[in-house]
């Protein structure tokens, strides 16, 4: 299984399209893709902002507003097909399809372990659902190349990855890559370890 994380920073672009065709064709029921927040993210910020709310309402609001973009992904790609729990992923992969998680119900109620605080965006959130489904590889797309020697402390700190991802990594057996979003095309034939070897900045 791979889980792919596409953020809202590539809405509206050639290259978000390109993924979510990539995973169609090849998806074959072991690629999910998990949506950044995007713009219903930043409208949570922004009331959290005006409005007095705990942390744990922020966080409540923040995680639907990765459902909302997972939504807008399937409305633009709808052979793409969405999974809610741990059950309706194996399902979609016993189906061959190409996979959305909608994370509001596994967060909200089996997410225990997962800080209800901004430094936990859709990456750290991804990585708690590649452990959870025993995923192989995980990849963030990201807008941004990292540089060739940049470590996982150096992007977090340049804001590349969430402060709270290193927290994840603690006894996981993924493998975390970033992937910068215009290396697309690496994946043309499909999702295979030599690609991502490619194209891929290892987070070890």
């Amino acid at each position: 299984m791979w889980i792919i994380k596409l953020g809202g920073s590539l809405l509206g672009t050639d290259e978000l399209r390109h993924w979510l065709a990539l995973v169609t064709q090849h998806g074959d029921g072991r690629v999910v893709i998990v949506p950044g927040g995007g713009v219903f993210a930043d409208t949570v910020r922004a009331v959290y902002k005006q409005v007095p709310m705990s942390e744990s309402c922020a966080h409540a609001l923040a995680v639907s507003a990765m459902n909302q973009l997972g939504t807008l992904l399937i409305d633009q790609m709808p052979e793409l097909v969405p999974a809610h729990s741990e059950l309706e992923i194996a399902e979609r992969s016993w189906q061959h399809r190409g996979i959305v998680w909608m994370p509001s119900q596994m967060v909200m109620s089996d997410g225990d372990d997962i800080p209800h605080s901004w430094d936990v965006t859709s990456d750290s959130l991804s990585l708690w659902l590649a452990n959870k489904v025993s995923a192989q590889h995980l990849l963030l797309i990201k807008s941004q190349r990292p540089e060739p020697n940049a470590t996982l402390s150096t992007l977090t700190q340049q804001g590349v990855i969430d402060s709270a991802f290193s927290s994840f990594t603690s006894g996981s057996d993924v493998k975390p890559w970033v992937v910068y979003k215009g290396d697309y095309t690496a994946f043309v034939d499909g999702f295979h370890e030599q690609a991502l070897a490619q194209v891929g900045h290892l987070l070890i």
